[in-house]
């Protein structure tokens, strides 16, 4: 979980200005940088014009402090100039943390099997061999109750197709049916297509 946190750092204040010289004019700049520059000789100014800001780092934090406590809220070319103290956020680690391995695995299956892991045998068929005896002595017709009905299920019962060239004596044989002639295929007529000319209206 990421946490905000705030953090201030001693060494850098920022100015809150309202006098657009500062900005613009160097003569303003200079005057400007005076006033901090009695504190700490090595000062640094950064100016964010857009914002009317000036960050100012100091290299003492005991001189930053005694400038805050002298000049906020004091005049400059006849406007008011706030001081406060930079603040820096860190929001949870600075580095960037892989994300928990809860459901990882639905990603892609692992590199290697885990630990103890066995190739798991196929079972055998179970095969009825009562049921293949009762059903090989159907004959045509006839049929075989699988499965008994119930108060709550039904009766599972087979039948066997009835064997249609059994009874018929006229039948080819298979030897006549290589010197037998293949009866013609039937013929496939087309549909003819409805005539548009004429539209039939009814009224």
């Amino acid at each position: 979980m990421h946490i905000k946190t705030t953090k201030c750092n001693r060494f850098c204040l920022v100015a809150s200005v309202t006098n657009q010289e500062v900005f613009d004019r160097p003569d303003a700049r200079g005057s400007f940088e005076s006033l901090f520059r009695s504190f700490d000789p090595e000062v640094q100014f950064q100016y964010f014009k857009s914002f009317r800001r000036v960050r100012i780092s100091f290299s003492d934090a005991l001189a930053a402090a005694e400038a805050r406590l002298r000049l906020h809220k004091s005049d400059f070319n006849g406007k008011e100039m706030r001081l406060y103290f930079a603040q820096s956020v860190h929001i949870g680690s600075p580095h960037l943390e892989p994300p928990k391995p809860d459901k990882q695995f639905l990603i892609s299956p692992p590199a290697s099997p885990p630990v103890g892991w066995s190739q798991s045998a196929d079972a055998m068929p179970v095969i009825n061999y009562d049921l293949l005896c009762a059903i090989s002595k159907l004959g045509p017709g006839e049929k075989y109750e699988l499965h008994t009905a119930t108060p709550t299920t039904p009766s599972v019962v087979v039948h066997v197709c009835d064997d249609e060239h059994a009874g018929d004596s006229s039948g080819p044989d298979d030897s006549d049916q290589e010197n037998s002639p293949r009866p013609p295929r039937p013929k496939i007529i087309q549909t003819r297509r409805p005539d548009f000319d004429t539209p039939n209206v009814t009224q």
